[in-house]
């Protein structure tokens, strides 16, 4: 049956253009290459394919070391995943070598940087411990982080620095491992910013949330003082925090430009498992609204974290 309405298109009438004309978005000179066996790492990073994430991973990595040269701002936020795949060491190896001016953490990274440093081990069984009312109940944990964060109010500091102290002058047998007590040996801020009630030292006996929360206020005031200081190159990466950082990276951006400093031209990424809301918008997006450019790195931190941290030290 015929549809007046409807008569069929004429394909005669398409006009054709060559390939050679045509604009293509793949090509063999963006291909990978085979890596030979001992050719060295910096011939496995010119083998990636320049397309897509190892393109955009090139590309950061380029903007860190230009940073670095530069004398700019390289922050990292993290969340306490990446202790418990292992990765304080790769951390503190770059804190060593001048690839980072400043850290920002959740409240659960310091309780499991704590863990390492003090017992070298941490991450209890939840799913065991919780409904037998043993979850979260660690003695030492509560205790020592707690009256770490008393001395800091005391001592009108802000709680990281208040548990590097802590933590450098206790010489727990792991503090080789911590992040938090390295950072304080080597005079690197790092700023602790905790949401009361997530985490496990909030209910223990000793805790004080007039306490943690001036000390929270005081490590936002001082991450947004290192904000201030990012544009014209800085560079500021968040590692697996959904939610906490990308928060409180967002509201020092808004607390700095409220007093009229100007935030511009920098660059942010994203290391996590999956793509989120918040890192994706108060992270990769919105802050880079007056120049510079996100990134978003979608795979397993003990994986891409090693693989970024060996980039930043080979690449030319």
């Amino acid at each position: 049956m015929a549809y007046k309405k409807y008569p069929l298109l004429n394909k005669n009438s398409i006009k054709t253009i060559s390939i050679e004309e045509r604009k293509s978005l793949v090509s063999v000179k963006n291909f990978a290459k085979p890596h030979i066996q001992g050719s060295g790492f910096n011939s496995f990073i010119e083998s990636l394919p320049k397309s897509l994430a190892a393109k955009d991973l090139i590309e950061f990595s380029d903007k860190v070391k230009a940073a670095r040269i530069a004398g700019k701002t390289i922050i990292i936020g993290m969340g306490a995943h990446i202790i418990k795949v292992g990765l304080s060491p790769i951390i503190i190896d770059l804190m060593e070598r001048g690839w980072v001016s400043a850290i920002a953490v959740n409240g659960a990274f310091i309780i499991h940087d704590f863990e390492i440093a003090y017992a070298g081990k941490t991450s209890e069984d939840v799913a065991e411990n919780l409904l037998e009312g043993k979850f979260g109940n660690t003695e030492e944990t509560g205790l020592f982080l707690n009256s770490a964060l008393k001395e800091g109010y005391e001592l009108e500091i802000g709680a990281g620095e208040a548990i590097g102290r802590y933590m450098n002058r206790s010489g727990f047998k792991y503090n080789e491992f911590s992040v938090i007590q390295n950072a304080y040996r080597l005079n690197i801020p790092i700023t602790v910013h905790p949401a009361i009630g997530t985490d496990i030292i909030h209910y223990h006996p000793s805790f004080d949330g007039a306490i943690t929360g001036k000390l929270a206020e005081r490590d936002f005031l001082l991450f947004a003082s290192i904000i201030s200081k990012i544009s014209d190159g800085g560079i500021y990466f968040n590692i697996g925090s959904a939610v906490i950082l990308p928060e409180i990276f967002l509201k020092a951006i808004a607390f700095c430009t409220a007093q009229g400093i100007e935030i511009k031209e920098f660059y942010t990424a994203v290391f996590d498992f999956n793509k989120q809301y918040r890192p994706m918008e108060n992270v990769k997006k919105r802050p880079v609204g007056n120049g510079g450019k996100g990134y978003y790195f979608v795979g397993h931190h003990e994986i891409m974290i090693p693989l970024f941290s060996a980039m930043l030290k080979n690449i030319k």
